[in-house]
């Protein structure tokens, strides 16, 4: 290894008393790098423009003094903890993994900690707990999910100061800027898939909880989409139970058992769909053959189970993106309007329809 040479105004002994002294202060950068600590400060946070050469020696210094950011500190001076939440109903979803690792990638760009929580029951106790304990610690910004979340919740965070991004909700439904899918469209396309290319004439529906979106949006595409056909919701084909797989083998063992059953099964995400994939190998029922799935979102595995799925791509970690992008604008002092971004969808067809 190559020896660093030590910066004008710090020894050999002094980076040594600094090292064993505990916890390494601005003010010992500064002087191993032999500038001011106000100097340092402006190194740090690129706020202020600063020499190369003096740039240089500053980072050298931080690289071997092993300095970190006090955040506590910097909090004090700045009224910001530098750290945003997002509040998802399941963070085992795959789609909520995606969502959560877009808004990391620009979160962390800025020097932004992203915390992740799970509030699971839609308008319970547990979101406002949850929401009460990030605003308590002043985040700068939280990505709310996709929940039947009350006012009250998002007054508490518009109260706080915390910048609000909602998901998968409409921008005049409260207060933040919304980024969402095209949710309503990408359903009434997909299902426009099934009656006008693929001739299925009787098509169920299987939702996540009643009343939690994004599942009453996709019915609503179900149902234009049956409407334009000259068609009625066959409501004995309409399951409601959960965003999982678990809800998806439930919901289709109700539709298999109706005295008419259907000859496809839209599901309101890709979870649901390979529960529904489940019911019907298990009752040998052939996949596209006798029953069409299709399901919603495009995650990963909906091309990895068999038959692969035909579902919608509802892009999660762009989706995460453009909200971590809408809460770092507010926090560099956006006033502006609330504003919505509503991402593009597209049908992907496989093996399942």
């Amino acid at each position: 290894m190559t020896p660093t040479t030590a910066p004008p105004g710090a020894t050999d002994d002094q980076e040594a008393d600094v090292h064993g002294s505990g916890r390494v202060k601005i003010v010992d950068v500064a002087a191993a790098a032999g500038v001011s600590a106000t100097t340092v400060s402006h190194v740090i946070s690129g706020r202020r423009p600063v020499s190369a050469a003096t740039r240089a020696r500053v980072e050298d210094a931080v690289r071997r003094l092993g300095y970190q950011a006090d955040p506590s500190a910097r909090g004090l001076r700045t009224q910001r903890t530098d750290t945003v939440g997002l509040v998802v109903p399941d963070i085992t979803n795959p789609f909520n993994t995606e969502l959560a690792a877009g808004i990391q990638a620009v979160a962390y760009a800025r020097g932004l900690l992203t915390v992740v929580c799970e509030a699971p029951m839609a308008g319970g106790p547990q979101l406002p707990a949850v929401l009460g304990q990030l605003t308590a610690r002043r985040l700068d910004g939280i990505v709310l999910g996709r929940f039947g979340a009350r006012r009250a919740d998002l007054d508490l965070i518009a109260g706080s100061g915390a910048r609000l991004v909602r998901l998968g909700t409409r921008i005049a439904d409260g207060p933040g800027d919304v980024v969402r899918g095209a949710e309503t469209e990408g359903m009434r396309d997909l299902v426009r898939c099934l009656v006008g290319e693929r001739g299925y004439r009787r098509i169920g529906f299987i939702g996540g909880e009643a009343g939690v979106e994004p599942g009453g949006e996709r019915y609503e595409g179900y149902r234009q989409a049956l409407a334009e056909a000259g068609r009625t919701v066959p409501e004995e084909l309409v399951a409601w139970t959960g965003f999982t797989r678990e809800g998806g083998r439930a919901g289709a063992a109700l539709l298999l058992d109706a005295a008419e059953p259907p000859d496809a099964v839209v599901c309101a995400n890709d979870l649901i769909a390979i529960g529904a994939l489940d019911v019907a190998r298990a009752r040998g029922i052939d996949v596209p053959g006798r029953l069409a799935v299709t399901g919603y979102d495009d995650i990963d595995a909906a091309s990895m189970v068999s038959p692969a799925l035909t579902t919608v791509v509802n892009p999660a970690r762009e989706i995460g993106r453009s909200a971590a992008r809408l809460l770092v604008d507010r926090l560099d002092g956006d006033t502006g309007p609330a504003r919505e971004v509503v991402l593009t969808h597209q049908v992907v067809r496989r093996a399942s329809a």
